[in-house]
């Protein structure tokens, strides 16, 4: 792996003056911090309060004040915001900020490692392996020890990384992870203690480090050579930590022990936006931090420079309850702004056209789709609004968590119910034959030719001689088919007939995580309900309009409307911003229990609203459907419950139709029959034939070339050969 630059990427071709750093160019909180002395500091910036900004003139503060600038480590958690902060502190200070130390704390380790690692006995040639590389020598380990092969079952190559890695990050044992997170897998956990051996002693024995390896040998080098933490602390005098809220315990140690000389540190981060414990980060790092560097002076950045001031009082409010927290209070010099507004909808479905209607409205206002965002919990609480959207042509772009249909297990449960709207859907069958046992592609070409040129696809699936090794699951597969096409069945019914099938097939491929995406497949069954017929769900979740372009190529709206996860909103900003699904039981997440948990639930709301820059709409509906269809009733989040009803403007849309969920766009209610048979282009048309296509006229059937498609003589626009699933022919006689 090549080794990290740690200067800014782009530079001015000539050094600007050194800029003076005046109280007129810092507010009074930010210059304090600025311009603190020696010791340590925490500075606990609220959200939008100018955190960048403190940490670029704390540098240009510290090499105007005579520090060299090698003498300065900046720690950050991406590359680009280490590479952001040297390039603006480098028009402050004549470019002397090219020679500061900054990037992330795993690419910091990799430079240091290599010169001081000879304490550890660590060579400077060793490899870095990327996540791709790792997995590979668990899946030799795997092998080598007999625990892969053909017939066995055993956790996969991902899952077995993401329990070694976390007992790293998270300062735990594997054995309590697989507790926590896969019980199913228990019966593996001494498995994985021997696999977490053999995968130590290989990266020993062919000079390997992971990234974890990196941030381990580090703090290893600094607390077990006194030597190396000398040097290193007498090196860097001076050391600046962003998103210090993000650590974890290994990360803090290390800044501990590099601070053992001098503990001149300055750590940046808020409390009140720690929410990756999932990723092993410690909220308590930040509360602790004075404990472990007593004397700390502590700074609050409370003026936030991002939203209005009826916004920054609801978010006030929101974290104002939280248990343990740095008390502050968020403010701004401007004027004016409306009060956040909560809503209530019947259900999802209301919640969801309540959101799209407002979008189209701010659009209408002039405000453009990428100044908007609609922020949820969990990934899979967007379905619905995604269908509606696209019902009405709005691009989006969906970040943390996938759209619909592209998680796998979802594409294949949907291939059942197109191949019963489309019996010759061959890429659907083909995902469907690929589930079977001992049937591989070619296999599986074998069987689609037999489909292809069928007039009854179903019977000639049904007729084809499977090999003995894989006869009883095929035989199994058209049992499920014969069942699907019995007449007066629901979607509902089809759901259920078709998961009776797919479900031990589906455990068995997604053997590692099947609990987690089996949560997935319930939303689905939840969509499912809410229609009359299987056609209308089908359609809507295939929905994805296609790009409507201007002359230059950009959309009207030059980007997209944004979809996201709140953890992966984090940092950013909207104009308008909604956020949806705020009923008790998903915000905070049913499975959250009341301490760490709970407190991190309030923290994510609060980090999903102080996104918001001048509207703010809180949504949730008062009746949600479960997996086994209970229409339960929903009660507003308790972290809305607590705030003072005078902070934002409620509207109950009580009114809302409280209908089965469609997109307004149809012209016919939802029906209840079964799926409409489809018929092969040799049942249904006859040479002779007269029909009539939108675009090309009235014509007659010359030859019927396959089960899918007719040829045609237009009377005006010649022969063609149209595809029954694509073109909508009337049939005049």
């Amino acid at each position: 792996m090549q080794t990290q630059h740690f200067s800014a990427t782009e530079q001015p071709p000539s050094a600007a003056p050194a800029a003076t750093i005046t109280p007129e160019v810092l507010n009074p909180a930010q210059f304090a911090a600025v311009t603190h002395g020696d010791g340590p500091i925490l500075v606990i910036a609220g959200a939008g309060s100018g955190k960048t900004r403190t940490l670029v003139y704390r540098m240009a503060y510290l090499i105007q004040q005579g520090v060299t600038p090698e003498s300065i480590l900046l720690l950050t958690f991406t590359r680009r915001a280490a590479q952001e902060m040297l390039y603006r502190a480098g028009q402050l200070t004549d470019q002397s900020s090219r020679r500061v130390m900054g990037g992330t704390f795993h690419a910091t380790a990799n430079i240091l490692l290599r010169k001081y690692g000879h304490h550890l006995d660590l060579g400077t040639n060793f490899t870095i392996i990327d996540r791709g590389d790792a997995e590979g020598i668990l899946n030799l380990i795997k092998s080598s020890l007999g625990m892969a092969g053909a017939g066995k079952r055993f956790p996969s190559k991902r899952v077995i990384m993401n329990l070694i890695s976390g007992a790293i990050n998270k300062s735990a044992t594997i054995e309590q992870l697989v507790y926590r997170d896969h019980v199913h897998l228990s019966e593996f956990i001494q498995d994985f203690y021997t696999i977490q051996e053999h995968y130590r002693q290989f990266k020993r024995e062919h000079g390997l480090m992971d990234y974890d390896d990196l941030l381990v040998n580090w703090k290893g080098l600094l607390a077990q050579s006194e030597q190396a933490r000398s040097e290193l602390s007498h090196r860097f005098q001076y050391i600046l930590v962003d998103e210090y809220q993000d650590t974890n315990q290994l990360q803090a140690e290390i800044v501990r022990l590099l601070a053992y000389h001098h503990k001149n540190v300055m750590v940046v981060g808020d409390d009140a936006q720690s929410i990756y414990s999932f990723r092993g980060a410690d909220f308590y790092n930040i509360m602790r931090f004075s404990e472990q560097f007593p004397g700390t002076k502590v700074v609050k950045l409370e003026e936030n420079y991002r939203s209005t001031k009826p916004i920054l009082q609801l978010t006030n409010a929101i974290i104002a309850n939280a248990e343990k927290k740095f008390t502050k209070t968020l403010f701004t010099s401007a004027i004016g702004g409306t009060r956040p507004e909560v809503i209530v909808a019947p259900n999802e479905a209301a919640e969801a056209r309540f959101v799209v209607q407002q979008i189209e409205q701010r659009r209408q206002e002039g405000v453009g789709l990428h100044e908007i965002a609609v922020l949820f919990r969990s990934g899979f609480h967007s379905y619905k609004l995604e269908m509606e959207l696209a019902g009405h042509n709005f691009e989006f772009d969906k970040r943390g968590g996938l759209k619909l249909t592209e998680s796998a297990h979802i594409k294949d449960l949907l291939s059942f119910f197109r191949v019963l709207i489309n019996p010759w859907d061959n890429l659907s069958w083909n995902r469907i034959l690929l589930q079977l046992d001992k049937v591989g592609p070619k296999t599986v070409q074998k069987i689609l030719n037999s489909i292809r040129e069928s007039d009854t696809p179903m019977t000639a699936l049904a007729s084809y001689k499977p090999g003995p090794a894989w006869k009883v699951q095929f035989d199994q597969l058209n049992a499920t088919i014969e069942l699907l096409t019995r007449p007066n069945l629901t979607p509902s019914d089809l759901f259920d007939l078709v998961m009776t099938y797919y479900e031990p097939v589906f455990e068995k491929i997604y053997y590692d995580d099947y609990p987690k995406r089996r949560k997935e497949l319930d939303q689905i069954k939840v969509l499912v309900a809410g229609y009359g017929d299987l056609q209308s769900f089908v359609d809507d979740t295939a929905l994805d309009p296609p790009d409507v372009g201007t002359p230059d190529g950009a959309t009207r709206d030059d980007q997209r409307l944004i979809l996201s996860t709140i953890h992966s909103a984090k940092g950013l900003e909207w104009d308008t911003v909604f956020v949806i699904g705020l009923a008790e039981g998903r915000f905070p997440h049913q499975n959250s229990t009341p301490g760490e948990q709970w407190e991190e639930e309030r923290r994510l709301l609060y980090v999903a609203a102080t996104r918001a820059k001048k509207q703010l709409f809180l949504t949730y509906p008062r009746e949600l459907v479960t997996p086994d269809r209970q229409h339960l009733r929903a009660t507003m989040s308790p972290f809305l419950r607590e705030i003072s009803p005078g902070l934002y403007h409620q509207t109950d849309r009580a009114g809302a139709t409280t209908a089965p969920y469609t997109s307004q766009y149809r012209q016919e209610p939802l029906n209840t029959a079964p799926v409409a048979k489809v018929e092969s282009a040799r049942v249904a048309y006859r040479e002779g034939m007269q029909v009539s296509h939108s675009l090309f006229g009235i014509g007659k059937v010359t030859s019927i070339p396959g089960p899918r498609r007719v040829e045609i003589l237009f009377d005006r626009h010649g022969s063609k050969i149209l595809h029954l699933d694509y073109a909508k022919l009337e049939i005049l006689g």
